[in-house]
């Protein structure tokens, strides 16, 4: 499977309020870009496995904002919602994160998005996620975001998978 050749890596420092995750593509910059700003190919990747999801708000634009609901297979449902600082084609995408499942408001993430383009038509894709406080990137470790971008990175790869051969 993709994700045994092209795992999705997290680098969590102890005492540091962020995280990075890696991950390479085998597919165009512009593609892998493309799949993060078109709102119907977003929803068929973002979110754990079995989850759906539905998008309530997105503007994928400098200034835009977005929110989207996932629903699990119980039918439990999760917000996020954020605000798009720079959109970038097909550079960089920079924006809020904020889940809206936390018991109290205001755990507002700073995402920044780069899509590095690599050699035989592949993309590296390096986030970086900015914690307000070193126990928000805890908590958010511990409640499963690394299993959950995980999956999303794999149904991601599917979907390139399938764009690529048509």
């Amino acid at each position: 499977m993709a994700s045994k050749k092209n795992p999705t890596t997290f680098s969590v420092e102890p005492g540091k309020q962020e995280l990075f995750i890696t991950r390479e593509f085998d597919a165009p910059r512009e593609l892998v870009f493309k799949a993060f700003t078109d709102p119907d190919l977003y929803v068929q990747w973002l979110g754990p496995h079995g989850f759906t999801t539905t998008l309530e708000m997105f503007e994928p634009v400098s200034g835009g904002r977005w929110r989207f609901v996932q629903r699990d297979p119980d039918g439990n449902e999760y917000g996020s919602h954020g605000v798009n600082h720079e959109v970038l084609a097909p550079e960089r995408i920079i924006c809020t994160f904020e889940f809206e499942g936390l018991p109290d408001s205001g755990h507002v993430v700073l995402e920044t998005n780069r899509f590095e383009e690599l050699p035989g038509g592949r993309t590296r894709i390096v986030s970086q996620s900015v914690y307000q406080s070193i126990a928000d990137r805890d908590g958010m470790v511990e409640a499963g975001m690394e299993s959950g971008t995980t999956d999303s990175y794999e149904r991601l790869d599917e979907i390139l998978e399938k764009l690529l051969v048509k």
